[in-house]
């Protein structure tokens, strides 16, 4: 009889799944797909191997591999404690021996939570001659890698989620956690950006004067972002950030996230190149004023001024390309690097309207 449900202990008998701290593991669990097949069925016949780490949970496999060779796979075996398919040569057909049971996980997602993981225990530990102060260091890491800016779907969809491999050993030894109280101003209008800020827990509320009034514009939550508009645009603070609980944040220094964030995240095209997107169906993005949009457009552009940008975050279709655009590039590049870190598919027009004719503006 094969079972339909996924007990967490048999995630810690696969490879390399079994290194996987207990809380990386139930997260896990929302993330891997059971299947069930019956005695002379081809498990892959409809649903291929690519893109997907299969494991053998129950039963018995026949594989023919394409130099002809065949292998029989039974569950709990050495051999069952990998992903099907990852040694070559490549698998062409199989056939279940007995009702089978398998479980599917995205490989993307799954060499993410591996790469991430494999740091936690070494990530941004430094050599200490004090032993106390190296156990401390050890346990701010490993509480930071576990908490909810780590998550599996924050890793996928969120500001670390283009992150270059390379990077992240980089990222975690350079990352600062801070405690901060209710009401501390953590970044204040007009000052020059110095940190991009992550919240780990708590919230914060975002305001800007307005006419002598004090404006509230937005409120954060754990796992919101921000302070990067001043840090990429190169301008001045322009809302004042203030928190509404004891809370915990994650900061970078301006200089590490030029180096280790910003680029990643913005992918920057010429004119050329991003008339060929918009012919396959990218969407312009004007982030400029109103005013501005009305005097001189790119055809069939829409209006997100920099200041409404994350107002747009969840209304932008996330199934479409975007590229964002300003007069010079720089408030286009605030707005992309915003987007991008909430999951959007967004382009940079590189030096903005200054790089584009005339004749080719509305």
């Amino acid at each position: 009889m094969i079972s339909g449900m996924l007990d967490i202990r048999m995630l810690t008998a696969l490879k390399p799944i079994s290194s996987f701290s207990p809380a990386r593991l139930r997260e896990l669990l929302d993330y891997c797909h059971l299947e069930t097949f019956a005695q002379g069925q081809d498990p892959f016949k409809l649903h291929s191997l690519h893109g997907q780490s299969v494991y053998l949970l129950q039963g018995e496999l026949e594989l023919v591999y394409e130099d002809g060779n065949r292998v029989i796979i039974r569950a709990n075996t050495e051999w069952a404690k990998h992903p099907l398919g990852k040694r070559q040569p490549e698998i062409i057909s199989a056939t279940a021996l007995s009702g089978i049971q398998l479980l599917r996980i995205d490989d993307d997602m799954l060499d993410t939570m591996v790469t991430w993981d494999q740091f936690a225990p070494h990530g941004g530990i430094k050599p200490m001659p004090d032993m106390e102060a190296a156990s401390d260091a050890y346990a701010s890491v490993k509480r930071m890698l576990n908490s909810g800016m780590f998550s599996a779907e924050y890793l996928k969809h969120g500001p670390f989620a283009h992150l270059p491999p390379a990077n992240i050993g980089q990222l975690i030894d350079r990352i600062e956690a801070i405690a901060v109280w209710a009401n501390d101003v953590i970044i204040r209008e007009g000052d020059e950006g110095d940190y991009y800020y992550m919240i780990e827990s708590g919230r914060a509320r975002v305001t800007r004067l307005v006419g002598g009034v004090n404006m509230l514009l937005a409120e954060l939550k754990a796992g919101d972002a921000f302070g990067e508009e001043a840090l990429v645009s190169g301008a001045r603070r322009n809302a004042t950030v203030t928190m509404q609980n004891n809370s915990m944040l994650l900061r970078l220094k301006r200089q590490d996230f030029f180096e280790l964030m910003q680029e990643p995240l913005l992918r920057r095209l010429n004119y050329v190149d991003a008339i060929k997107k918009v012919a396959q169906g990218a969407i312009w993005i004007d982030v400029r004023l109103p005013s501005e949009y009305r005097y001189d457009k790119l055809p069939g552009a829409i209006n997100v001024p920099l200041n409404d940008i994350r107002n747009a975050i969840g209304a932008l279709n996330k199934s479409h390309t975007y590229i964002a655009y300003c007069q010079s590039g720089r408030r286009s590049s605030a707005a992309a690097f915003i987007l991008a870190q909430a999951g959007y598919d967004v382009y940079v027009l590189e030096g903005g309207l200054w790089t584009v004719p005339r004749s080719q503006q509305q």
